[in-house]
């Protein structure tokens, strides 16, 4: 099989080397791909948002499956085009992966499907004052959310009125966004922890992979601002085998059904960002995606083809037996630049990635190759990843400290304490 992999980020490369693993692929190719995919599968330079070119490349190699990595080539309709021309693409249609594009259809969504989630109101940039009186109507905390795709930072959380008339007057006003703050919504603030599901749909039929856990905030202990994620662990115990039935049956379930009965019919993966309350499971926030950084320690704890599971999804026929947990763990800890997730500079040399030994992969996020050297070019830089044989999330965090302590680059930041919420769940 002929496989290409669109994206450039730390999650395509953790899926081209699962998908790398299949007995059934033949051709391995990946658009631009990075320097961390090099080793096993063939980068192409091709515009992504070219999506004439993209169909003219699959044709050319014979491309029987291509998989979409990020949420904005789905969202401008990469895969209808090439649905269009008869290939197979996991990932969803544009309508579909408004899931995540637009969180008032999202929300939307969720109210028609009667789906445990924030209650909300939404506000358009035309009505900035209506926005600003609604907030001295409320307790908080609050959360602001742009409308739009805001790379993983377009979440507000606000503490008192004066952080929330800020937020709002940046998102309306000032349109830190873009038209991605065309309108808002503010939320209710949940309290609870957070858990990440990936479930692996042909738009009907499903299968949920081990949970995640993302960790969000630039600083130890959450503080400080959001980003697009700072590491993650799983499998997170927090979602026990019970707890997963019931986010299958009144959270994934009833979205998958109202996405059909809407003429939306997700194909791909659908990312549940869900907190788990004193009431149960409740949806934060829907991706059209796999997650990143989750995707880096679920894809490497799963036995089976994962190939074949992405195929049959993409042919509308998903073998949900196609791939099963394997008993591992894994923790992935993002090392990043200076200054993310704001302003940072690029181009620094990356030592010590030869130091790491078997048990760690290292995913490259943000790295670019200069001759023989590999060298930063991006904010989150490096995915620094153990995998251990067996259920060891303590032993887990600590080979991957032990790894990420090996290597360095000038200015280069990470998290210090990713995995320890799990610990309080284990026995």
């Amino acid at each position: 099989m002929n496989v290409l992999v669109i994206g450039s980020g730390g999650r395509e490369h953790a899926i081209a080397l699962k998908i790398n693993q299949s007995k059934k692929l033949k051709s391995l190719y990946c658009i631009p791909g990075n320097p961390g995919t090099e080793s096993f599968a063939l980068n192409f330079t091709n515009d992504v948002k070219n999506h004439k070119a993209i169909i003219n490349f699959c044709n050319e190699k014979k491309i029987d499956l291509v998989v979409v990595g990020p949420e904005q080539p789905l969202v401008d309709g990469l895969s209808d085009h090439l649905r269009g021309e008869g290939f197979k693409v996991f990932g969803p249609s544009a309508n579909a992966a408004r899931i995540e594009s637009s969180k008032s259809f999202a929300k939307k969504v969720m109210t028609d499907a009667s789906v445990p989630t924030a209650q909300y109101v939404e506000f358009s940039s035309a009505q900035l004052s209506e926005a600003l009186q609604y907030i001295e109507t409320i307790n908080f905390p609050i959360v602001i959310k742009a409308d739009g795709l805001a790379a993983g930072k377009g979440v507000l959380i606000c503490s008192d009125q004066s952080e929330a008339e800020s937020a709002i007057k940046e998102i309306l006003e000032l349109r830190i966004f873009g038209d991605s703050g065309n309108k808002l919504i503010i939320e209710e603030f949940l309290v609870g922890e957070e858990a990440s599901i990936f479930a692996i749909t042909d738009g009907e039929r499903f299968v949920c992979l081990p949970a995640a856990q993302d960790h969000k905030r630039i600083g130890d202990g959450d503080t400080g601002k959001n980003t697009g994620g700072m590491g993650a662990y799983a499998p997170a115990p927090i979602i026990t085998e019970e707890l997963l039935k019931e986010i299958e049956t009144v959270i994934i379930r009833p979205v998958l059904d109202q996405l059909v009965k809407t003429n939306n019919r997700f194909i791909g993966c659908l990312y549940a960002g869900l907190i788990i309350t004193k009431s149960g499971p409740k949806v934060i926030e829907f991706n059209c995606r796999f997650g990143d950084p989750e995707t880096q320690v679920v894809l490497p704890i799963l036995d089976g083809d994962f190939l074949e599971l992405l195929y049959s999804a993409a042919s509308g026929n998903l073998n949900s037996d196609a791939v099963k947990y394997s008993g591992r763990c894994s923790v992935c800890v993002v090392a990043v630049s200076k200054g993310y997730p704001d302003s940072y500079e690029k181009g620094f040399v990356i030592n010590g990635l030869e130091k790491i030994d078997d048990e760690v992969i290292v995913y490259h996020a943000g790295t670019k190759r200069k001759e023989n050297k590999i060298l930063t070019n991006g904010g989150r830089v490096i995915g620094v990843t153990s995998v251990l044989k067996s259920f060891d999330l303590k032993l887990a965090k600590e080979k991957a400290y032990e790894a990420i302590s090996k290597i360095s680059f000038n200015g280069m930041n990470y998290r210090k304490d990713i995995a320890e919420k799990a610990f309080k769940h284990l026995k």
